[in-house]
């Protein structure tokens, strides 16, 4: 099959490339779609970085969920992206991946981190509990002061306050405890549960993540 019949395009503003492994974003992407794209999924792939984006300099949405994406990721600016999902990729660091949305993204206002060692919940750890992810989302909010939607969920007005007047200070740091060696109890397995609806490969899925936040 030919690159350009495996594109799901829709009047060339809606562009999807989904589940191909490709580890970078593909030239024929940023040649053909780059100056019109306003959303773009290239979800399901192995990509480790996002070098080629700054020819959408049109987009408004992003989702690259199930990718291989770390802590080294750079956006270009994207003065009108409103939504950014970077779910059950390798993001750690909270505090770096905020500062640089804070640069690049100001108009974000949608953004889904689930399934990354950086949103800290039984996701990804069964060490975290509920008060480990709302302080999570305090330090998010806190940040990113236009985000309207949060992961799974709409920011509360209660939330937006306790986030302005006391997030700064809500950094998750917890140590991981040390396990015994001798202690069967200790050994955790990677939960396979998937942060994403059924069927998520189908580009029309991903927006179902932000459902009756708008």
């Amino acid at each position: 099959m030919a690159h350009s019949e495996a594109v799901v395009v829709v009047n060339e503003t809606q562009v999807s490339y989904i589940g191909h492994d490709c580890e970078v974003i593909p030239d024929f992407l940023v040649a053909n779609y780059g100056r019109f794209a306003t959303r773009l999924d290239l979800s399901f792939n192995r990509l480790r970085s996002l070098t080629g984006l700054k020819a959408f300099s049109q987009l408004e949405e992003l989702i690259v969920d199930n990718n291989l994406l770390g802590n080294d990721l750079r956006l270009p600016r994207l003065p009108q992206l409103h939504t950014l999902t970077l779910n059950k990729n390798q993001l750690t660091d909270i505090e770096g991946l905020l500062e640089h949305l804070q640069e690049v993204t100001p108009a974000l206002e949608y953004l889904s981190l689930l399934g990354n060692e950086a949103c800290p919940n039984q996701l990804v750890s069964l060490d975290k509990d509920e008060d480990d992810y709302q302080r999570y989302r305090y330090f998010v909010l806190h940040n990113l002061r236009r985000l309207k939607f949060l992961d799974s969920r709409t920011v509360s007005q209660v939330e937006r306050a306790e986030a302005d007047a006391r997030g700064a200070f809500m950094k998750v740091v917890k140590p991981k405890a040390v396990q015994d060696p001798t202690d069967h109890r200790s050994e955790v397995t990677s939960s396979p549960y998937s942060p994403l609806p059924k069927g998520s490969k189908e580009g029309s899925n991903h927006k179902a993540l932000f459902c009756g936040a708008q």
